[in-house]
C-alpha cells in the first residue's frame, strides 16, 4: 500500500464539510470543459503531495474551467492503491469547494473496487462518478453490464458515466451494454469519450445521452455532433486552450490546439503535463508514480519552449 503524505484514509469531517459545501451541485450532470486533471505527487512519485492540490484547482478554476476528473488516465488513476484514490477524491472536492464540478474516476481492476471507491466518492460529495472497463481481460456485453451496473447503483443518486477508452481498456464498450445500462440505471447520464479516429467516436454520440469528447483535436467535430463538453487531459496544464475551444470550437481553433495536443502527447505525457505547470507558475512537481517516468533534460527543455510558445 501507498503512502498518502499526511492523514489520508478517513472520511469523516471534511467529507461532511465537503458535502455541504457542494449540496447545491449534487446530482447535476456536468457541462462544458473539463479538466482531466493530474495528479500532484512528492518523493519522486511515492507519496501524494497534499499541499499542492488547493493552489492546482485554483489555477484550474481561475481559467475558467467547468470542472474537473480526478484520476482518470492523466490522472494516474489506476497506479494508487484504494487508499491513496480516496484521499486524492477528497483532496480534490475539499480544493474545489464548490467552485467547479468534481467527478471522480472510479474504475478499477475489480467489480469490488470500482463499487468501494464508487460509493465513497458519493459520500465525499463528488459531482459525479466516472468508470472505464476493467483493463486486460476481454470482457463480454453480460460482463460489462454486471460491472457497469453496480457501480452505478454504487453511487446512486450522483450521475454516472462510461468512461470509453479502447486504447486503454484493451476493447470497446458495445452499444449493447449501453442501451442496457440505460434502462437499468436512472442516474447513468452519459459517456466520456476518448477513441479515435473520428469513425470510433461517432458511434457513441448517442442521443438522449451526454458526450463528452476525450480527444481534443475531435471537439469541433464533437460539439457540432451534439456532445455536452470535454474532459480534457490537456486542459490539466493548459485550460485556457481548451476552454476557448468549447466556447467556440471552432475548426481553426480545433488545430491549434490539437497541434498543441500532440506536441506535448510527443513526450511522456504525464510527466509533460505536471513540468508544464511548473512552467506556468503552478506549484506541482514533475515527479509521477513508476513506471511512469521523469522527463530528461532534453525533453524539461522542450516543454519550457512549447510553454514560452504557447504563452506567447
Amino acid at each position: 500500500m501507498g503512502a498518502t503524505g499526511e492523514d489520508g484514509g478517513s472520511c469523516g469531517e471534511e467529507c461532511e464539510h465537503a458535502r455541504i459545501l457542494r449540496g447545491d451541485t449534487v446530482g447535476t450532470v456536468l457541462r462544458g470543459a473539463i479538466a482531466a486533471a493530474v495528479t500532484p505527487l512528492a518523493a519522486g512519485g511515492a507519496v501524494l503531495d497534499e499541499g499542492a492540490f488547493g493552489p492546482y484547482v485554483d489555477f484550474l478554476a481561475g481559467h475558467g474551467l467547468d470542472g474537473l476528473l480526478a484520476l482518470g488516465t492523466t490522472g494516474e488513476g489506476v497506479l494508487f492503491d484504494l487508499e491513496e484514490r480516496r484521499r486524492v477524491a477528497e483532496l480534490y472536492i475539499e480544493a474545489a469547494a464548490g467552485r467547479m464540478q468534481v467527478a471522480v474516476h472510479c474504475g478499477a481492476q475489480t467489480t469490488a473496487d470500482t463499487v468501494a471507491l464508487a460509493g465513497h466518492a458519493a459520500e465525499a460529495g463528488a459531482d459525479a462518478v466516472a468508470v472505464i472497463g476493467p483493463p486486460y481481460f476481454a470482457l463480454d456485453a453480460d460482463e460489462l453490464f454486471e460491472h457497469f451496473s453496480e457501480a452505478a447503483a454504487a453511487c446512486e443518486p450522483l450521475p454516472f458515466y462510461v468512461y470509453e477508452f479502447a486504447a486503454r481498456s484493451g476493447y470497446s464498450v458495445p452499444l449493447q451494454v449501453i442501451a442496457s445500462l440505460r434502462e437499468e440505471a436512472e442516474n447513468f447520464k452519459g459517456l466520456k469519450v476518448s477513441d479515435t479516429p473520428w469513425q470510433t467516436f461517432e458511434p457513441y454520440l448517442i442521443e438522449g445521452l451526454d458526450i463528452f469528447v476525450g480527444p481534443e483535436a475531435l471537439i469541433p467535430q464533437g460539439m457540432a455532433g451534439g456532445a455536452a463538453g470535454a474532459v480534457s487531459g490537456l486542459a490539466s496544464s493548459f485550460p485556457d486552450a481548451v476552454v476557448a475551444l468549447v466556447r467556440d470550437p471552432t475548426p481553426e481553433r480545433g488545430e491549434r490546439v490539437g497541434a498543441l495536443r500532440a506536441a506535448m502527447q510527443a513526450l511522456p505525457f504525464h510527466a509533460a503535463a505536471k513540468a508544464a505547470l511548473g512552467f506556468r507558475g503552478v506549484g506541482v512537481r514533475g515527479v509521477v508514480r513508476p513506471p511512469l517516468r521523469t522527463l530528461r533534460e532534453d525533453e524539461v527543455a522542450e516543454v519550457e519552449r512549447i510553454v514560452r510558445e504557447w504563452d506567447a
